[in-house]
């Protein structure tokens, strides 16, 4: 690469590839749709490669354009990942953040990540909510929800983390009882635990296919910590996260393999995202660290 290029070039390709067109990065980026175009010209020609076929309204990736994206992501998160870092050590955050989450990833997933949160920023004080309902961010009820559903409302930002891999699982008691379910049509003959409401549930598991009528659900909870420890009594079978349900001995999976789940991670906070400093750092900070998990 010749001396024209630089990280901006970078950066300005990186969100041009993204959103889309050379007036959407600009947007994004704060700066002229002319400063955008010329970075991107810029990166072309130090790499003697053509990054984009461009229309009068959208800029499309060509073969080169793809291959550099993959490897513009990982620049751009690297980056992202030092410079949050050092402003998380070196601008003093303090205050307090409210996240809201379920009450089983308040219990079970979040702790681990506030502990290397208070590594980098010790005087911020961040509050869980802990709960199964969805809690209104525009309210102001929480500054920073974790959620498995994108919200929809205009004046929210949401950011996917990722998909985490969920299996059933039961306790060894309930196994050693009832037997272990061979097969997707086995589950017919089992208890489940239901959480919250019952039609819900059942429509949940049959759009992965799992067979389970109102007639299965022999227990149930609004909490799912409770919900959890009946399964762990043996009540019955229930859907969880991989990296809650291996955090227990009692607990194994069933139908590994043939019953994979998967559901997203969200990230969610209010557009004031963009003017607070302090939510700011600590959502991209959550954003890595849940990442990881």
């Amino acid at each position: 690469m010749d001396r024209g290029f630089d990280w901006t070039h970078l950066r300005a390709f990186l969100t041009t590839a993204e959103t889309g067109s050379l007036s959407a990065a600009a947007r994004q980026l704060g700066l002229a749709q002319p400063t955008i175009g010329r970075q991107v010209s810029a990166l072309e020609e130090a790499l003697r490669l053509t990054l984009f076929e461009r229309t009068s309204r959208s800029m499309t990736l060509t073969d080169a354009g793809r291959d550099l994206l993959i490897e513009a992501r990982k620049m751009g998160d690297a980056a992202a990942r030092i410079t949050v870092m050092a402003q998380g050590r070196t601008q003093g955050l303090d205050g307090i953040i409210r996240v809201t989450a379920s009450d089983m990833m308040s219990a079970y997933v979040l702790p681990d990540t506030l502990l290397k949160l208070r590594d980098l920023a010790p005087r911020l004080r961040v509050d869980v909510i802990a709960a199964n309902d969805i809690r209104d961010i525009l309210k102001r009820e929480a500054d920073i929800a974790i959620r498995h559903v994108r919200p929809t409302e205009a004046d929210l930002i949401a950011r996917k983390i990722g998909d985490s891999s969920a299996h059933l699982y039961a306790s060894k008691s309930y196994v050693a009882a009832r037997g272990s379910p061979k097969t997707v049509e086995d589950l017919k003959e089992h208890d489940f635990i239901s959480m919250a409401d019952d039609d819900a549930f059942v429509a949940a598991m049959e759009e992965y296919g799992i067979p389970v009528s109102r007639a299965n659900l022999r227990s149930g909870s609004t909490s799912g910590i409770t919900t959890w420890e009946l399964l762990r009594k043996g009540f019955g079978i229930f859907p969880m996260s991989d990296h809650i349900g291996d955090q227990f001995d009692d607990a194994v999976r069933l139908l590994d393999g043939v019953t994979d789940l998967s559901f997203p991670v969200w990230l969610v906070t209010h557009r004031e995202l963009h003017t607070s400093k302090r939510i700011r750092l600590v959502f991209d900070l959550l954003a890595e660290m849940l990442s990881e998990t």
